[in-house]
């Protein structure tokens, strides 16, 4: 009997276009094409986009969007949508990199771009998550304020003790995951709901799609990009893919059921929060700038009532963004250090680097306490400067021929994550020059 014998090295897939791949990346190519998942086995795919999206609709983003649509009407609307789209493409990216990276994706970047840019990587992060506790940390008190009564400080205290204590679960993402898909479902059938009991323009509206920027409103476009096109949520991604163990196989469904809609979800909610905006406080010319003005745009929904509604929201939105930022920033910089835990247990350098967070959130709300709204703003507008960094670091280890394989980017990918970082290099620059011309 003669045996035959194969070649791993030399085999090819006639006709497949797969040639040059090795057979692993062929099988798994096959198998992402025959894989068909049912209804309930797509929804068990949603996850890591969602989280992304609901770190994205924070307090920062609704106070943001508040302030665009009254005092700048309908004009920003254009920029929610830009900046969605970008961030749809910069995650769809950190989706692949989750799935094909064989450690995390700071851990991928020391071994292809060197450990000092991985460290670099991880305090950019950090440094970007400090800012977002900021927004987190005051929008939280002020919700809370709102609804419950009681002091601002008193209440940011409270929950950032709450965040605190959520930490301590063993399998903490899973936990925040649920908490946040859940936020971002209630919040978007609020928004939503409120945007047509407020009868806008919507001719009006449409035309806010034409990108146009007022004069005076460069800082406040600025921090509507650094929320919804969040490079630091979209760097994290990767983080929550990996963690739920995502195979190429899953690639399509993950993109149909969680990247698209994950991200879309909250770009249409800070839109409609514009819309809302524009149409109840639009007309006075003037930026809502106290948290009463801002929870005025929900009476048309539910009279006296609405400004408790717009406080649920902004709580939610506060808590849950409060959560996912201050363990994205210890999971990645302690990854940076080399001190993250494994297998699922969180190391004492994540908790400790998760409560650095908290507290600078907390202290800055205790020191800023005369304009709150204008606080949550240049905060969320100071996380742009160090987008360059993390988008260009996406992008490039996204084309990154021997660790992406077949998932590798496409030329239209890397148009618009080359888009994407031009934009935020441009506002990161413009933002600098406002400040120098004081």
């Amino acid at each position: 009997m003669i045996e035959h014998t194969k070649t791993p090295s030399t085999s090819r897939t006639p006709g497949a276009g797969l040639g040059h791949l090795p057979p692993s990346s062929v099988r798994t190519s096959a198998e992402t094409r025959k894989t068909r998942r049912s209804f309930w086995g797509q929804l068990a795919l949603i996850g890591p986009a969602f989280v992304a999206g609901a770190w994205q609709f924070g307090p920062g983003n609704l106070a943001t969007a508040v302030q665009a649509g009254s005092g700048y009407q309908y004009t920003l609307i254009w920029v929610i949508v830009v900046s969605t789209i970008l961030m749809i493409f910069l995650t769809d990216m950190s989706v692949r990199l989750g799935i094909k990276s064989p450690v995390s994706l700071i851990q991928s970047i020391k071994d292809h771009l060197g450990k000092k840019v991985g460290v670099i990587a991880g305090i950019g992060v950090f440094l970007v998550t400090l800012c977002f506790s900021v927004g987190n940390a005051v929008g939280l008190g002020l919700g809370a304020s709102m609804l419950l009564g009681g002091s601002p400080v008193m209440w940011t205290i409270i929950g950032t003790a709450m965040v605190a204590t959520i930490l301590l679960f063993r399998n903490v993402y899973r936990v925040i995951e649920k908490v946040l898909v859940v936020m971002v479902g209630v919040m978007a059938i609020a928004f939503v709901t409120s945007a047509f009991i407020a009868n806008p323009d919507w001719a009006a509206a449409a035309s806010g799609l034409i990108p146009r920027v007022p004069g005076d409103a460069w800082l406040l476009v600025i921090a509507l990009v650094g929320t919804n096109f969040s490079v630091n949520a979209a760097f994290y991604t990767s983080y929550g893919t990996k963690e739920r163990a995502r195979s190429e196989a899953d690639y399509r469904d993950i993109t149909m059921v969680d990247t698209i809609p994950g991200i879309v979800a909250p770009g249409i909610m800070t839109s409609l929060v514009i819309v809302v905006a524009a149409s109840v406080l639009g007309a006075t010319g003037q930026a809502a700038a106290t948290m009463g003005q801002l929870g005025s745009i929900f009476e048309p929904l539910a009279g006296p009532i609405g400004t408790a509604i717009f406080a649920i929201g902004f709580t939610g939105a506060a808590f849950s963004a409060m959560t996912a930022n201050c363990t994205a920033g210890g999971t990645m910089l302690s990854d940076a250090l080399n001190r993250r835990g494994t297998k699922g247990i969180t190391s004492g350098t994540q908790k400790l680097i998760s409560a650095i967070i908290l507290a600078f959130g907390l202290t800055i709300t205790v020191i800023f306490q005369t304009s709150p709204v204008q606080v949550i703003v240049i905060a969320q507008a100071l996380t742009i400067l160090v987008a360059p960094l993390l988008a260009t670091l996406i992008v490039v280890m996204a084309n990154r021929r021997e660790l992406m394989g077949a998932l590798r980017n496409k030329w239209w990918q890397n148009l618009l994550g080359v888009l994407g970082l031009l934009a935020v290099l441009a506002l990161s620059i413009r933002l600098i020059l406002n400040f120098v011309a004081g």
